[in-house]
């Protein structure tokens, strides 16, 4: 390896370093807590002090919440938990039905984001012919990004009286999610130039004076495992290129990782669900409200505070029911 590979690894083993020092820094800040909690709990309790009894209970309610997210984060531990998170979002089939669908997990997981204090961005987008999207990449940057959103890989569900219909009907649409660990540094993943192929095509926008005169999207195809991967939301042909480069990398993780859970799973004897058949979740607004993850049986009878970003209910239920059945995540 060269020094400039040494050099990142090096980076990449303080990042590390630095996660663990805060991960240990806050078990520590807890654990001060509850202790002064206790002792001027006894005090409170012991001079009849009122005001201050609320006040601990205000702070013991705090505790148990910071409790429970450590306890969640004794949960990501996996090779790529603490990665920042590609999630990709593909409409199925039923046209501008599912491609509005696809929309609304885009903005509900844009929300979660935020609500995480994670940074958001959108990598790449394919508009629907009316409405909505076909497709679209969004990434996800902060702690433990990879390791909160892999819980919402898979099919989501969405039953509704259709916008779109004259009659009103009722409709059920489709949409898959995928979820990729975003590799850290370029030696994660090493693409030497006989491993791809580069492509480049002009990038489809919405006709006229926008029409691109010039090939600025790029596609690009890794020979190894037939991935094939295209980027035009960048006015420049370099950035579109780097961006699918990044996508590129994750979705071979991804597969590597993919791999690995099926030889895990041809050891414990047990199936492993892939593709469209493993539909995790349904969203119901009609004929009643209800949320329900069919892995875990959380459920939520306020769908439009879900479709907000309040799906930590949801991620939290099914890493620890993971961990549990020692599940491949």
């Amino acid at each position: 390896m060269g020094f400039w590979d040494d050099s990142q690894q090096a980076q990449q083993t303080m990042r590390r370093i630095a996660a663990l020092r805060s991960k240990a820094e806050r078990w520590l800040g807890v654990d001060e807590r509850v202790r002064t909690a206790v002792d001027l709990m006894r005090l409170a309790q012991e001079s009849g002090d009122e005001s201050m009894i609320a006040e601990l209970a205000d702070e013991s309610r705090a505790l148990l919440a910071e409790a429970d997210d450590l306890e969640l984060a004794l949960v990501l531990a996996g090779p790529y938990d603490d990665h920042n998170a590609l999630l990709a979002i593909h409409a199925g089939a039923g046209g501008t039905e599912s491609q509005d669908w696809a929309q609304m997990l885009l903005r509900m997981y844009s929300r979660w984001g935020d609500q995480r204090r994670l940074k958001t961005s959108i990598l790449d987008s394919s508009a629907g012919e009316e409405a909505g999207i076909k497709s679209a990449t969004l990434e996800l940057t902060g702690p433990f990004a990879y390791g909160y959103a892999k819980a919402e890989r898979g099919v989501h569900r969405l039953v509704r009286l259709s916008p779109f219909d004259a009659a009103h009907a009722r409709h059920t649409s489709f949409a898959l999610v995928e979820v990729l660990p975003e590799a850290e540094s370029d030696v994660e993943v090493m693409l030497g130039p006989d491993d791809i192929t580069i492509d480049t095509f002009r990038a489809s926008g919405p006709g006229g004076q926008h029409v691109q005169k010039t090939s600025t999207a790029v596609r690009i195809t890794h020979h190894a495992t037939g991935l094939v991967v295209s980027c035009q939301n960048e006015r420049s042909q370099i950035q579109n290129k780097e961006t699918a480069l990044k996508i590129l990398r994750a979705r071979i993780i991804a597969v590597e990782l993919k791999r690995k859970a099926e030889e895990r799973a041809v050891l414990k004897g047990a199936h492993v669900a892939a593709g469209w058949g493993n539909q995790i979740r349904s969203y119901v607004l009609h004929p009643y409200k209800l949320v329900k993850d069919h892995r875990t049986g959380e459920e939520s009878t306020n769908p439009d505070q879900v479709l907000d970003g309040a799906i930590d209910p949801f991620v939290r239920a099914y890493l620890l029911s993971a961990v549990d059945a020692e599940a491949p995540l």
